[in-house]
């Protein structure tokens, strides 16, 4: 079924820029403190915003209202977690003591364990029978779930935030958004959908699965901007072509907004040049928020950190000190508008930094640059540490093979064994034994000079890996099977 959200869109509700300094945290206390802000049909020049009085906000104003609703979070943290009051008490800091941005470094760490630890409600700071509308949870395959609750006050910001994604890639309240992540307890599929009905776009709910009907639904409806990973987004593209389209001239897409796993810029140009789409890279995680924390713009020069809702820090993972911007380390979040389940200083595990200097598309928000890796998703291989990134690394390197590979991890005679398998493009000669066994040496060759662990590669057919509706699985462990 195809949802129409409505025209005119929902009045997004965000600090106008003349009221940022009085502006108060809406939903923890008063919710008309905060004026609407222009939809995304606003253009400054040729670019398109959906809340440009923040997209635009200078920097002594946003430390102001970061500051205002940094000290209502710790309050709220304080007042109604008990975990939160004990883990201040512990460092000797009081709400009343937050008086400027440099007290941030004052809080504790949270990490995922701990969420895990206060299963299932145990960092809420409303009651789940209360006000909480909604609850997302992880698989919990390593132990137990983490849970998160959201307010309607939450689900509006959330939506806010996906918007601003929307318009950053293209759309508006005009466009028919494909949203192709899944629904359900994993935040990527509910978190588009609300940036379309903050946005007043026509959403097309199509979760994953049956990609010929995607792909026959996105050029019948005349979709013009995509939602979903990086490697279904490949697999729609490859699908459209085996069913006789050509995406870039047959159909009316225009921009995809992909997210939920690493995407190489060979696989971004990829889908790029199949689809004839601009695509830009979205972040977000399910404990912070879900995806719309930050997304790139159309300049693809770093991802714009929705950093009126966010607090974002780059630390040493060993020291846990902060690091100068530029500088690469793990990413930290403080939540600043969260109603249910408020975070001081999330420890992501994700390794990125903060990207120097102006963007071209005029937004003053800061950027972080892609995700390089994670620092729990770390392979130690005969010990020596690797991350799954620099395998994409180095296949994307090589123009005779396509984005579609797998790690397989083994051991043989209680030594790590790993096996890289890769697949070729179709116009490679797979009849050819030479070329196969040259390709198969000079990428080996390669990930022994990156990686400085020796690994075997395999050199497969075309769609000889199994494609992906949802998160690729690139890393299969056998090591303990």
């Amino acid at each position: 079924m195809v949802e129409n959200t409505g025209a005119p869109a929902p009045a997004p509700v965000v600090p106008a820029a003349a009221d940022v300094k009085g502006a108060t945290n809406a939903g923890m206390t008063d919710a008309g403190a905060r004026s609407a802000a222009s939809d995304a049909r606003v253009r400054l020049g040729e670019e398109r915003y959906f809340q440009p009085e923040i997209e635009r906000i200078s920097a002594e104003e946003l430390q102001e209202l970061q500051l205002e609703r940094l000290q209502q979070t710790v309050a709220n943290c304080y007042t109604n977690i008990p975990f939160y009051t004990e883990a201040l008490d512990a460092v000797g800091v009081k709400p009343e003591d937050i008086k400027t941005r440099a007290d941030l470094q004052r809080l504790p760490f949270t990490t995922k364990q701990d969420m895990r630890d206060a299963y299932p409600f145990g960092l809420f700071a409303i009651d789940v029978h209360d006000r909480v509308q909604r609850l997302h949870a992880s698989s919990g395959t390593t132990g137990n779930a983490t849970v998160c609750g959201y307010t309607q006050h939450d689900i509006d910001v959330w939506g806010d935030c996906f918007a601003r994604a929307i318009a950053q890639v293209g759309g508006s309240s005009e466009s028919i958004l494909q949203v192709s992540y899944g629904y359900g307890l994993f935040t990527g599929g509910l978190g588009a959908h609300e940036g379309g009905i903050r946005m007043g776009s026509t959403i097309l709910p199509m979760s994953s699965g049956n990609t010929k009907r995607q792909v026959q639904m996105m050029h019948d409806f005349g979709v013009d901007i995509l939602a979903c990973t990086p490697s279904y987004a490949l697999l729609i593209a490859d699908t459209a072509i085996e069913l006789g389209f050509n995406p870039a001239r047959d159909f009316k897409i225009s921009g995809a907004i992909l997210g939920a796993e690493p995407c190489s810029e060979s696989m971004r140009r990829e889908i790029e040049r199949k689809l004839g789409v601009t695509v830009v890279d979205i972040y977000g995680l399910s404990e912070v928020m879900g995806p719309g924390v930050s997304c790139e713009c159309r300049y693809q020069d770093g991802l714009h950190v929705a950093e009126d809702h966010f607090i974002i820090e780059v630390i040493d993972p060993e020291t846990l000190e902060p690091v100068p911007d530029g500088q690469w380390g793990e990413v930290v979040f403080t939540t600043l508008t969260k109603e249910c389940s408020p975070l001081l200083r999330y420890r992501t595990r994700d390794i990125s930094r903060i990207i120097v200097g102006s963007c071209a598309c005029g937004r003053t928000l800061r950027r972080m640059d892609r995700i390089s890796g994670r620092t729990d998703d770390m392979l130690i291989i005969r010990g020596v540490n690797v991350f799954p990134s620099q395998f994409q690394q180095v296949v994307s390197s090589f123009s005779e093979v396509t984005s579609y590979y797998q790690i397989i991890l083994s051991r043989k005679q209680q030594m790590d064994q790993v096996t890289l398998k890769v697949e070729t493009i179709p116009e490679f000669d797979f009849d050819e034994i030479k070329k196969i066994e040259d390709l198969q040496h000079r990428i080996t060759a390669e990930l022994k000079s990156n990686l400085q662990v020796s690994v075997e590669v395999k050199v497969v057919e075309p769609k000889s890996i199994e494609r992906s509706e949802g998160k690729a699985r690139r890393v299969i462990d056998l090591r303990d099977q």
